[in-house]
């Protein structure tokens, strides 16, 4: 793929980022400019139910704004192409790092700190390391996916192993 629209703009496709439970996202440009589109899927996802996901993409987005989470700003929506348009986050994934041997507490102290801001909300976040991004130490969440808050999916009782490289290897 080339080149791909957003309401009517074309912006040209640099790369595939990757390919959540949602959707794909893609690197594209446009007039030098680098962004993150990505592109509803609706392709079946055997442990986890959806509504629209358009309409949860917007809705998280919103709720994890007002919570104060940093991530990338929304900047377009396309919604007859299920398309979103939002801030290219560059640096490195918390996944690639913590696979280079590069993986700083800082990180971890920053994820526990949006756990403080997400939990009295009543809110759970993908905590799985592909989710984050690090950009001259600050860290990212790079998806919008939030939850209603459930102990078993709080970092501490299913992201924390992930982010750890011992218990990564044993797992």
């Amino acid at each position: 793929m080339e080149s791909i629209e957003l309401s009517g703009s074309p912006y040209r496709v640099l790369r595939l980022l990757g390919k959540g439970k949602g959707g794909y996202s893609y690197l594209v440009e446009d007039n030098g400019r680098q962004y993150v589109l990505k592109q509803i899927h609706h392709e079946p996802c055997d442990y986890y139910q959806f509504g629209n996901k358009m309409e949860s993409e917007l809705r998280d987005y919103q709720r994890l704004k007002d919570v104060g989470i940093r991530m990338p700003e929304l900047l377009a929506v396309d919604r007859e192409n299920e398309r979103i348009l939002k801030e290219y986050i560059e640096g490195d994934t918390i996944d690639c790092l913590i696979t280079a041997g590069k993986m700083k507490d800082e990180s971890v102290q920053q994820v526990e700190f949006m756990c403080g801001l997400l939990y009295p909300a009543g809110l759970n976040i993908d905590y799985y390391p592909t989710n984050f991004v690090v950009r001259d130490g600050l860290l990212y969440y790079v998806d919008y996916e939030c939850n209603a808050y459930m102990e078993q999916w709080d970092f501490d009782h299913w992201g924390r192993k992930y982010w750890i490289a011992d218990e990564r290897m044993e797992g």
